[in-house]
């Protein structure tokens, strides 16, 4: 099958989509296939069209490739692709958006409000942003309401903390998220053809959270799979991935992250369209703890390609 791997970009994710895309890649020309492996950019199309690609490998991580924008680009030319489609990317990418589907469905998730830059800037914002920081409790988690691999968060443990906390997380999008913390353990539900697999534990080492360093630093976290949780839980966490996934209209595969608090609580945190296929992601983890090898899984995306 003729293959165009689709990687890099001009997003801050970049490094990570590289690597993903470079394993994809090699796996699927040791499956025999024909790969042209494609470094997005301005000549995306015209690659395309020269590669004459039957399905298109999206391993393009951050804006463009988890938004929406090149699955509209590929429905546009009629190129089958892995992963969902345009609308369940957009809603999984706008954790704001995702946010109110969630609650909507009474999915548990921590409690959060939103900021938009025109709202502090022009509309007096700014002067309710202590107050509702206080109402959610401190600490409180300050994240860009559209971004990926933990970029721009921050956890502001006072009112003095949240001034700077803003200021970083503006400097990756226009909307921010203030959200309550739930002070518990990291686990991540990949879901696979619509069926869940194993439950990965994410444990980072000496750091508050699971960051943008703990998740692609070699040796910066611990991971467990099938996470070491009584069998219940992992059922529920399990059930909750799959009816994100179902909820968000995802496709071919999604990886739900969750945190598990001391009184046994799951919360969702978000949905990610276009989950990472490096050596530390963990789809690629849950997958080998199913019995499901690195090729094996990138053949079953190919074969859950989305056709508009």
């Amino acid at each position: 099958m003729r293959v165009a791997v689709l990687m890099g970009g001009r997003s801050l994710e970049r490094q990570v989509s590289l690597k993903s895309g470079t394993r994809v890649a090699e796996a699927l020309e040791e499956a025999g296939h024909a790969v042209t492996s494609i470094d997005v950019g301005h000549d995306l199309v015209a690659r395309l069209r020269d590669a004459d690609p039957q399905v298109a490998f999206v391993a393009l991580h951050g804006r463009d490739g988890e938004d929406g924008t090149v699955q509209e680009l590929l429905d546009a030319l009629g190129i089958a692709y892995t992963g969902s489609g345009p609308a369940a990317c957009t809603m999984s990418w706008d954790k704001a958006l995702a946010k109110h589907h969630l609650r909507a469905a009474g999915i548990p998730t921590p409690d959060a409000r939103v900021f938009s830059e025109t709202a502090l800037k022009e509309l007096g914002a700014a002067d309710a942003i202590a107050d509702v920081a206080q109402s959610l409790s401190f600490p409180v988690v300050v994240k860009p309401a559209a971004q990926g691999s933990a970029l721009g968060i921050r956890i502001a443990h006072d009112a003095g903390e949240v001034p700077g906390a803003l200021i970083a997380a503006f400097s990756y999008d226009d909307r921010v998220l203030l959200e309550r913390h739930v002070d518990g353990r990291d686990l991540a539900v990949s879901v696979l053809g619509g069926a869940a697999l194993p439950v990965v534990e994410a444990i980072p080492e000496g750091e508050e959270f699971y960051d943008f360093e703990a998740r692609y630093t070699i040796g910066a976290s611990t991971f467990r799979c099938p996470a070491d949780i009584p069998d219940a839980v992992a059922s529920e966490a399990q059930r909750l991935a799959v009816a994100v996934f179902e909820l968000l209209q995802l496709e071919g595969c999604a990886r739900v992250d969750l945190l598990l608090d001391a009184a046994g609580d799951l919360w969702v945190l978000e949905a990610n369209a276009v989950p990472g296929f490096t050596d530390t992601s963990l789809l690629p983890q849950a997958a080998e703890a199913a019995g499901i090898s690195f090729g094996q899984l990138c053949e079953r995306m190919l074969e859950l390609a989305h056709r508009a």
